[in-house]
């Protein structure tokens, strides 16, 4: 199921909704997101569908006023895909098949698509194919659409429904084979954490493609695989780091994302065992993204999901250098300053003023701030080590800055 070939650039529609949930800026803001996705998969995003509802259609997602446009835009450009931004129920994916007669995808469907594509180790790869599987498994009705008697009833119960079953079978037997795969594999990881020793664990998290790669290959002197792609990190990497003379553990760990599938959160549920069992949690954020906010908010929420929530976290604001905000006319007097239009030095009088300490402004591409950033890193690191062993006290002065980077 991942094996996967080179990838033809596919030419794909996206197709959103707008309802009370989600305004129209906001569903700009996931298209975006989807169509970086549609890319980072091997797609072409030629147009974006969207319409205003107050909930999804339960049968077709949108209407079917709007589904016809997708069909004719379909004909007219030779469209391979469709790919919508919310994940489909097995009946809607398999109604609108039958309308636009090409391959349509949900976002879940997406991302698992991308995971497979980037999982290297047999671990990451067995969690994905699990999650693949938990997705495939209520929508193999669908797959057999060629089998006109599947319908059901009197008279309807024949080879088609047999094959069916069996192939749900075939499903459900490989999930618990790949559910006791992870298990002794989830062993034998337990035990490599617990042979670390007592040194502090520091994870690296944030949104996909905010430059936590980056950022480990600075700290640590390592090369971690890095591209500006979503989700090119999966396998989670750990690193022995020194500052000063104090040495601790760094783990790289996969991206969140929005909308994050739930088989994923699911079969990566031991990935995440490094963000769970850290003693200090490095959130990096893309400030140069106009929505970070937003991003910080779905980094939490995972966390919290995870029960880690509670645990001691230093903001880590990211790409500095490629901070712009919108230009601003001080002389019109109509015009509103919005978020949108502060400096770096006005966000800093925000609400992050609140952090204090515990926000750090880096650009780990270019090496700026880096200094400032190891101070704060090694203070928080010694405290912990201190509390964890104050006979160690003596052993780690207070850091002494060296030349800015």
């Amino acid at each position: 199921m991942l094996e996967k070939s080179d990838i033809k650039l596919e030419r794909a529609v996206l197709i959103g909704v707008i309802t009370k949930e989600q305004d129209e800026l906001q569903a700009k803001e996931y298209l975006d997101e989807l169509e970086f996705l549609t890319f980072t998969a091997g797609g072409e995003a030629v147009k974006r569908f969207t319409q205003k509802m107050d909930t999804p259609n339960p049968k077709t997602f949108i209407g079917t006023g709007k589904l016809q446009d997708v069909l004719n835009f379909i004909k007219e450009n030779e469209i391979d895909t469709a790919i919508f931004d919310d994940e489909l129920s097995a009946a809607q994916e398999r109604n609108i098949s039958k309308i636009l007669n090409c391959k349509v995808l949900d976002r879940t469907n997406l991302i698992l698509d991308i995971f497979a594509q980037r999982a290297q180790t047999s671990y990451a790869r067995t969690q994905v194919e699990l999650a693949q599987c938990e997705y495939l498994l209520p929508r193999l009705k669908g797959m057999w659409t060629h089998l006109e008697r599947q319908r059901g009833g009197i008279g309807m119960r024949g080879p088609g429904e047999r094959e069916i079953e069996t192939d749900r079978r075939i499903v459900r037997d490989r999930i618990t084979l790949l559910k006791d795969k992870l298990k002794v594999i989830d062993k034998q990881q337990a035990i490599q954490r617990g042979n670390r020793g007592h040194l502090v664990r520091v994870a690296l998290v944030g949104y996909t493609n905010v430059g936590k790669s980056t950022l480990m290959n600075v700290i640590s002197n390592s090369e971690v695989f890095v591209e500006d792609k979503l989700f090119a990190t999966l396998d989670t990497t750990v690193r022995k780091v020194v500052i000063g003379n104090l040495p601790f553990l760094v783990s790289d760990t996969v991206g969140f994302i929005r909308k994050l599938p739930t088989q994923l959160v699911e079969s990566f549920k031991s990935t995440l065992d490094e963000v769970r069992e850290a003693d200090l949690l490095l959130h990096v954020v893309d400030i140069s993204h106009h929505n970070f906010e937003e991003q910080i908010e779905s980094v939490r929420k995972i966390l919290n999901e995870i029960d880690s929530g509670h645990k001691p976290t230093i903001m880590v604001f990211n790409k500095i250098d490629a901070y712009e905000p919108a230009p601003f006319d001080n002389e019109d007097l109509i015009a509103v300053k919005t978020k949108d239009h502060y400096t770096l030095e006005e966000w800093k009088k925000t609400w992050m003023n609140k952090i204090g300490d515990d926000a750090i402004f880096i650009s780990a591409l270019n090496k700026k701030n880096l200094e400032s950033f190891k101070k704060r890193v090694y203070e928080e690191v010694r405290n912990i080590h201190v509390t964890r062993f104050p006979y160690n006290d003596f052993l780690y002065p207070d850091y002494e800055a060296g030349e800015e980077e």
